[in-house]
């Protein structure tokens, strides 16, 4: 009957160490997913809401079309 008790004990403590484990994964999976957001969101804040259009010079002047 001791065996048992033992061997409970121990799935029991393996199971709380693998669930720490996981929920230390799981915090450094979000501060990456985090970073990488902020990243994103930094480059695309970069980027000018209206495009500069060609005023001078042979690139982007010299043809006008319409869609």
């Amino acid at each position: 009957m001791s065996e048992s008790v033992q061997s409970a004990v121990a799935a029991a403590s393996g199971l709380q160490n693998w669930t720490m484990m996981q929920e230390k994964q799981n915090l450094l999976l979000n501060k990456v997913l985090d970073s990488q957001a902020n990243t994103i969101l930094s480059l695309v804040n970069s980027v000018p809401s209206t495009p500069q259009l060609a005023s001078s010079g042979s690139v982007g002047t010299l043809l006008h079309t319409t869609a």
